[in-house]
C-alpha cells in the first residue's frame, strides 16, 4: 500500500461510499480500468497434449508489439463491457466511454464511473475526439469518481482483470485480432453468467484495519474507532 495520508483516507472513504450507494437504474455505477497486453507469437507451434504427456511450448517467441484492453464493470448488474485497442490515448478513452453510454445506457440521467486519475480520464478527452457541443453534452452525462494514488486495489475493475488474466490471457497471443476474439468470448460467457463481485470491505472495516494511520493523522480517531467495536 502507498503512503497513507489524510488525502488517501479521504479518497478511499469516498470510493467505499460509492460502493455503498443503493442501486439506481438512472444512475448506473461502473468501475473502469485499462490494461496493456504484450502480443507474443510462437516461433514453433506448441505440441498438443498427448496421453501421459502435458502440452509443450517452445521457449522462443516473437514480440508483435502491445495492445490495450479497456474494461468497464457494472457493479449493479454484473455486466462488463470491453474493447481491445492498439493504444490508450485520450481519443481511445473518449470513444470507449461514448460507446458504452450510447449503446448500453442510452436513457440514463447520469453514468457514474470509478477510475484512477490518469490524465486521459478527464472530460477534456471528449473535446479532443468530438466537437465542442457533443463533448459538452458527454461531460455532463458522466460523473467521475477517483481512487487514491496507488489505490487501484479499491477498484473492482482490478478484480475483473485478475479473472481475465487467469482465465483468458494465461497463454501467448500473437496478434490483436486473436486477442480481441478471445477477450470478447470471455466477456460474453462471464456476462451470460452475470458474475458479480461480492465486495465486503466498507468504511468501518477500513477504519479498524487502518487504525494506526487514522490515529497518526488525528489522535481523536482512536476513541472514535474503538467505540465502534
Amino acid at each position: 500500500m502507498a503512503k497513507v495520508d489524510s488525502q488517501y483516507l479521504a479518497k478511499m472513504e469516498a470510493v467505499l461510499d460509492f460502493y455503498a450507494q443503493p442501486t439506481d437504474s438512472q444512475r448506473p455505477r461502473l468501475c473502469f480500468d485499462e490494461r496493456p497486453c504484450q502480443l507474443l507469437a510462437d516461433v514453433l507451434a506448441p505440441l498438443p497434449v498427448q496421453p501421459g504427456k502435458a502440452a509443450k511450448q517452445d521457449n522462443e517467441y516473437v514480440r508483435n508489439g502491445t495492445a490495450v484492453v479497456l474494461l468497464a464493470y457494472d457493479l449493479d448488474t454484473g455486466q462488463r463491457y470491453v474493447q481491445v485497442r492498439q493504444r490508450r490515448t485520450k481519443r481511445d478513452y473518449a470513444e470507449f466511454m461514448h460507446t458504452v453510454l450510447t449503446e448500453r445506457y442510452p436513457n440514463v440521467n447520469q453514468l457514474h464511473v470509478l477510475q484512477d486519475n490518469l490524465n486521459t480520464h478527464q472530460a477534456g478527452s471528449f473535446y479532443e475526439r468530438f466537437d465542442a457541443v457533443t463533448a459538452h453534452e458527454l461531460a455532463h452525462q458522466f460523473v467521475w469518481h477517483y481512487t487514491p494514488k496507488h489505490g487501484s486495489w479499491l477498484n473492482m475493475a482490478e478484480i475483473e482483470f485478475a479473472a481475465l488474466s487467469k482465465q483468458c490471457l494465461d497463454r501467448r497471443i500473437g496478434d490483436i485480432a486473436t486477442l480481441e476474439k478471445e477477450v470478447l468470448a470471455w466477456v460474453e460467457e462471464r456476462n451470460r453468467q452475470a458474475v458479480k463481485i461480492n465486495w465486503l470491505f466498507d468504511t468501518p472495516q477500513a477504519r479498524k484495519r487502518l487504525k494506526r494511520h487514522y490515529t497518526k493523522i488525528n489522535p481523536e480517531n482512536s476513541t472514535i474507532i474503538d467505540s465502534t467495536d
